[in-house]
């Protein structure tokens, strides 16, 4: 990928999330209004775009990478599960529950579809699907648990199977593997999915322009932000290097697994009362370093593979 395409994709996102932090300072729109866009862009906007991905048909080469994507996607997920046993436990205990959710729990879902379809075009944005498959059912599973103290197996397997973007990745699926003729509406997920990525960027300047920029370099963000935005790319890597894996799926790995703090995590915070400013201020802090960081990443990664 050249550097100009590169500079352009990184330009729209800096636009589009001072869109949202305008809108937010002026007054324009509210805190309430981030709750109806996030509801938006999750049900409506992104799994559109998810389903609309789908559009190529399946082979032994595109089987392949989906095996290894979901692999390496769910080994990340349990190597973060087993790290929050112990990394993060000199923190305050009301810190705790955003750390531990946030390193398993990145903005892959929406600043990462971003970044993926931009950089990578329709096929990257197909793998990064499969990719988030295994972080969304933790995340909105196990995740969840951290702010609430512990969920139910019960509750747990009704949150996988009623998220709507892990019904749109099977229905996208679907969509593939039998082609059915949807006419006008495909013209109509292709529509509404192109505004999912824009909405997300839109999105995240309102949370910049809701907390401000204050309370930003503290030890805790800033020891979230080495280890989501070095340290875990850079232990997927290593092994998909040394293995052989895909350049292609490795590519897209390293750069999901680099992706900011979740936006959900100030929203788990807020409900559980768990520090919904620190969580807001970790959000916003690991993504103002990952629009410097992940180009950085991106440039790497065509350099090495």
């Amino acid at each position: 990928m050249g550097f100009g395409k590169l500079f352009t994709l990184q330009f729209l996102m800096f636009a589009e999330i001072a869109v949202g932090y305008a809108l937010c300072r002026f007054k324009v729109l509210k805190p309430k209004d981030r709750s109806v866009l996030s509801k938006l862009i999750m049900n409506v906007l992104l799994p559109c775009s998810i389903i609309n991905s789908f559009n190529m048909e399946m082979n032994s080469t595109l089987l392949g990478q989906f095996i290894q994507i979901f692999i390496i996607s769910l080994l990340i997920e349990i190597g973060g599960i087993i790290f929050n046993l112990f990394a993060w436990n000199w923190a305050e205990k009301n810190v705790q529950p955003t750390l531990k959710y946030g390193t398993i729990c990145s903005n892959a879902g929406f600043l990462g579809n971003a970044v993926s379809e931009g950089v990578y075009g329709p096929m990257g944005l197909i793998i990064t699907q499969i990719f988030l498959v295994p972080a969304r059912m933790i995340a909105f599973s196990f995740g969840a648990g951290y702010f609430s103290g512990g969920k139910s197996f019960k509750a747990i397997i009704k949150t996988i199977f009623t998220n709507p973007c892990l019904i749109a990745v099977m229905l996208g699926v679907l969509k593939m593997l039998f082609n059915p003729p949807l006419g006008p509406i495909n013209d109509v997920l292709a529509s509404l999915g192109r505004c999912a990525s824009p909405m997300a960027m839109v999105f995240i300047g309102m949370i910049l322009g809701e907390s401000g920029f204050g309370h930003l370099l503290s030890k805790y963000n800033l020891a979230y932000a080495f280890v989501r935005l070095l340290l875990i790319p850079v232990l997927t890597l290593i092994p998909c290097v040394l293995l052989g894996v895909d350049p292609l799926v490795t590519s897209i790995a390293v750069v999901m697994a680099a992706m900011p703090a979740g936006s959900t995590a100030s929203v788990f915070a807020d409900q559980y009362n768990c520090n919904a400013e620190f969580a807001a201020n970790c959000v916003v802090f690991s993504t103002l370093l990952s629009l410097f960081l992940l180009p950085g990443w991106v440039t790497l990664l065509n350099a090495v593979l």
